[in-house]
């Protein structure tokens, strides 16, 4: 454990996993019920033993333990990398390219992404018939609703499902050019409910999202640690900045606790600011309302 955490870096939630499952194995041959120390002591002379105890094994001492520099992406940052996309759909179909496809459908799926808050796998996951009405928005027409399906599980559970509310109009139009127009065009597409498809298998796998993120990243010269993830937290601080409750935020991204909803915000200086001068504005201005106020 000491190699892995040393030699390759891998994370202290990794780390923990591997134990973890370590431990369970020992449970498993030191339980009497299945006479394996019985056996090991007649067949070897000596029996096996549990090794791994809270004090030599890492704990979950923190709420998060991601990479430091793993963070939500600034609007500028963020519009920057959607640019890039379009750019590069447009320049690899002008060229001829045969991958100018999979760059249109890989550029909507990060949209889409972040204008409902999704984790990888569940973006990735994403069916034709995931999307309905809002009757309380009629604007957004049959898009004003994500549901959902494969939200992450908690411990030992099947797949969360949640219903996701769209915030962004825009993201309306980029859903039903995708559906409409380009789709269609991948082969696999007619035996696939996938809205994601692939030019050989009924949907996308996630390394090749992961794999087309980290080139475009690289490409616009962002930092080698944000990741798809990093589109999730950049919805949640993008949301509580433009003053969305906390609680709405919290359920549109299926966090069962605030804590944790609260760990994927990281407001800009620019919004901290701003805040500071409504409140110093506000005092002020009552103040000068009312002369006599905080007089002795």
């Amino acid at each position: 454990m000491s190699e892995l955490r040393s030699g390759s870096g891998v994370a202290v939630s990794t780390l923990r996993s591997h134990q973890a499952a370590i431990r369970i194995f020992c449970d498993f041959v030191c339980d009497p019920r299945y006479d394996w120390v019985t056996v090991c002591e007649r067949l070897f002379g000596t029996h096996p033993i549990q090794i791994c105890f809270d004090w030599n094994t890492a704990v979950h001492s923190s709420d998060y333990e991601g990479r430091p520099g793993r963070r939500a992406l600034t609007r500028v940052e963020l519009q920057g990398f959607f640019d890039h996309a379009d750019d590069e759909v447009v320049r690899l179909r002008h060229t001829g390219t045969k991958g100018w496809l999979s760059a249109q459908r890989d550029a909507t799926a990060f949209k889409v992404a972040y204008a409902y808050g999704l984790r990888r796998r569940e973006f990735q996951m994403l069916d034709l018939e995931v999307f309905g009405p809002n009757p309380h928005a009629p604007e957004f027409g049959g898009n004003g609703v994500l549901y959902v399906r494969w939200g992450k599980a908690t411990k030992g559970g099947t797949p969360r499902r949640r219903s996701v509310l769209t915030v962004f109009p825009w993201v309306t139009e980029v859903i039903d050019e995708w559906v409409g127009t380009f789709r269609g065009q991948f082969d696999t597409a007619p035996r696939s409910s996938a809205l994601w498809p692939s030019e050989r298998g009924a949907r996308v796998g996630p390394e090749a999202l992961g794999r087309r993120f980290a080139s475009w990243r690289t490409e616009v010269g962002l930092p080698s640690e944000i990741g798809p993830h990093c589109l999730r937290h950049s919805y949640v601080t993008h949301l509580i900045e433009d003053g969305y409750d906390p609680l709405f935020v919290q359920r549109q991204v299926g966090h069962t606790h605030a804590s944790s909803t609260s760990i994927y915000t990281s407001v800009s200086s620019d919004f901290r600011t701003r805040t500071l001068r409504k409140v110093l504005d506000a005092s002020i201005a009552a103040a000068l309302s009312d002369p006599q106020k905080d007089r002795p």
